[in-house]
């Protein structure tokens, strides 16, 4: 079980600088709020300096939405919505400890983190272009189907665990009080992308070794190396269920 990019994705977008991690013994139960705080401390000084869609993380992924066909001002990458809320907002909501953490560390990179629930999905994540007949379940538990050609990240199954690519997650695998292991990935275009995805890696694992006393995995994927092993943790799921 595995972690990619299709090939068809490394062609249209070679700029692209995917980070991934996967952590097992996640709990809801931690304090993460003086962690969060430097984050957004980060955020609020960039933002200082002026909008978000002024910041080169940000119109590189404007730029990749237009490539898509999709209007920028419409459907933004989650890092540039999380800090359109914050700048308007001053906070951002409260989920989970670690939902809350990667979206602080999201805004002080301004690149987008997905967090899925490894427990919801089936065999190999891909991200790529949907054929019309994946389903997407929304936060509100409605069911829909990512247009034909839509970049989303699909299981094995069919479900897609995200739309428009960046933009939107799915509610299928959105990370709960029960769960235990995650997939995570920061995906970013930018001209310093190979090194900035690499330090928003490292902050994650480094904060998740801290906070829950637990070991992690990860890695920076390329056209050469498109690919990251899930099956340690799919195997650890597989003997609890067992047990």
């Amino acid at each position: 079980m595995f972690f990619r990019h299709s090939n068809e994705m490394w062609s249209e977008f070679p700029e692209l600088v995917p980070g991934v991690l996967l952590a097992e013994g996640i709990t809801s139960t931690v304090d993460v709020g003086d962690r969060i705080a430097r984050y957004h401390a980060i955020a609020a000084d960039r933002l200082a300096q002026g909008p978000e869609s002024e910041m080169t993380e940000i119109q590189a992924w404007r730029r990749a939405f237009s490539k898509m066909g999709l209007k920028p001002t419409q459907y933004r990458c989650a890092s540039e919505a999380l800090l359109r809320r914050f700048r308007q907002e001053g906070s951002l909501p409260r989920l989970h400890p670690l939902v809350d953490l990667c979206n602080a560390i999201s805004i002080a990179f301004a690149i987008p983190v997905a967090v899925f629930d490894l427990s919801k999905i089936s065999g190999n994540l891909e991200v790529r272009h949907a054929n019309g007949s994946e389903t997407y379940l929304t936060f509100s538990r409605e069911m829909e189907h990512p247009d034909a050609r839509e970049v989303i990240f699909a299981d094995g199954a069919g479900q897609a665990h995200a739309r428009r690519w960046t933009n939107r997650q799915s509610g299928l695998s959105a990370v709960r009080n029960d769960t235990h292991s995650v997939l995570i990935v920061a995906e970013a275009l930018h001209e310093s992308a190979g090194s900035d995805v690499p330090k928003l890696i490292d902050a994650i694992a480094s904060e998740l070794t801290a906070i829950w006393s637990i070991e992690v995995r990860q890695g920076v994927l390329s056209p050469s190396s498109p690919r990251f092993d899930l099956s340690s943790a799919m195997n650890l799921q597989l003997q609890q269920k067992q047990d």
